[in-house]
């Protein structure tokens, strides 16, 4: 019989161990307090902020894989800055960072 409830929703999104229920494995308070450190917000919901958390593991794990198949092609299981680069270099989408981890 097949579980209901956001524990199951998790689990269908694909999360899975420690943390897969809450949803956000960043911490949701360093999260807001980076959002109220923009002069520009005053407000911001909780829904908000977990979505922007979200938004940026999602961010980093794309951007991860893709610098991780470089660091393999260099036969390599630890990412370098150089990694990134070329990730950035190569992924259309990541053409707004470029010149950023000068």
């Amino acid at each position: 019989m097949a579980a209901a409830g956001p524990e199951a929703a998790a689990e269908d999104a694909g999360g899975a161990g420690p943390g897969a229920a809450r949803g956000a494995r960043l911490p949701l308070s360093r999260v807001k307090a980076l959002v109220k450190a923009d002069p520009d917000v005053s407000l911001a919901s909780q829904e908000a902020v977990f979505v922007l958390a979200r938004a940026a593991e999602l961010f980093v794990e794309s951007i991860a894989k893709d610098a991780f198949v470089f660091a393999q092609q260099g036969k390599r299981k630890t990412l370098q800055r150089k990694d990134l680069d070329n990730a950035i270099e190569a992924v259309d989408e990541f053409a707004f960072l470029e010149g950023t981890l000068d």
